[in-house]
């Protein structure tokens, strides 16, 4: 749920980037916060657990405009990948205006992506959210690994039967599909804000 800032005329939107463990997560957020410019970004937080991370930090975009004469500021965050951290994962959750589900393309991982997918659906159900009315975005990383080894983004729309969402392939390590992704997400967000619909 956006939070609205009447004083300082800004609009705080949450994105969650959710997925299987090692999918890419973070390495998606670590190269938005290294591409920002310092003055638009804040500081990054980061909540260990005992094998996994949970990532935060929240920034201004340079070029997203305005809703009705609001600054619009995200806040961006991973949820752990790991199954045993779900409680973790449905807490960050809470009050998400969109998602980002980053997928490992790597072929041996499908069962682990389905999983996560519908662990996704259910905690925002717990929340009182249905997947199919929250702006979601798929990514599909890891596509700069061997062919061999990948599933393609056509197979990955498949296998994980999303096919009306918007998809990327990336390649977050080296940066490629990132602000495309981020891009899709936040307009997505926007758009239904600006249409008085917030989950």
């Amino acid at each position: 749920m956006s939070l609205v800032n009447f004083t300082a005329r800004e609009i705080t939107c949450k994105i969650v980037y959710y997925g299987p463990g090692r999918s890419g997560k973070t390495t998606n957020l670590h190269y938005v916060y290294g591409r920002v410019p310092e003055s638009r970004r804040g500081r990054m937080v980061s909540l260990a657990t005992q094998t996994d991370r949970t990532l935060f930090f929240d920034f201004l975009p340079i070029d997203l405009g305005q809703i009705s004469g609001f600054t619009t500021r995200f806040q961006l965050y991973t949820v752990p990948g790991q199954v045993y951290y779900n409680a973790t994962r449905r807490l960050v959750l809470q009050g998400a205006d969109g998602v980002v589900f980053v997928a490992d393309s790597q072929a041996r991982q499908l069962d682990e992506n389905i999983e996560s997918l519908q662990n996704l659906q259910a905690n925002l159900l717990d929340h009182g959210v249905d997947i199919r009315g929250m702006p979601l975005v798929l990514q599909y990383n890891k596509q700069d690994l061997p062919r061999e080894l990948i599933l393609t983004s056509a197979d990955l729309d498949d296998a994980l039967n999303f096919r009306s969402l918007p998809s990327f392939p990336a390649d977050a390590l080296h940066g490629v599909g990132v602000f495309e992704t981020l891009k899709s997400i936040s307009e997505q967000v926007l758009k239904r804000l600006s249409q008085g619909t917030t989950a």
